[in-house]
């Protein structure tokens, strides 16, 4: 069975920003929880900054708490 790659690594990106909203949508489930790495293919690195920026998006009010 191969690994899937990170989708962040294989674009290259260097930082998650909390203003790019339409990103969350893909990693914030239904219910409004942050969905963990085993799901998404996510590494640890990318995984610290994306939930970072999702609870600061959430806090500036970009984006809410609960579906």
């Amino acid at each position: 069975m191969k690994k899937s790659k990170c989708p962040f690594k294989s674009v290259g990106t260097k930082y998650i920003d909390y203003k790019n909203v339409d990103l969350f949508n893909r990693y914030i489930s239904s219910y409004g929880k942050i969905v963990p790495r085993y799901y998404t293919n996510v590494s640890l690195k990318y995984q610290k900054m994306l939930s970072g920026a999702i609870k600061n998006a959430r806090f500036m009010g970009l984006i809410p708490y609960v579906k």
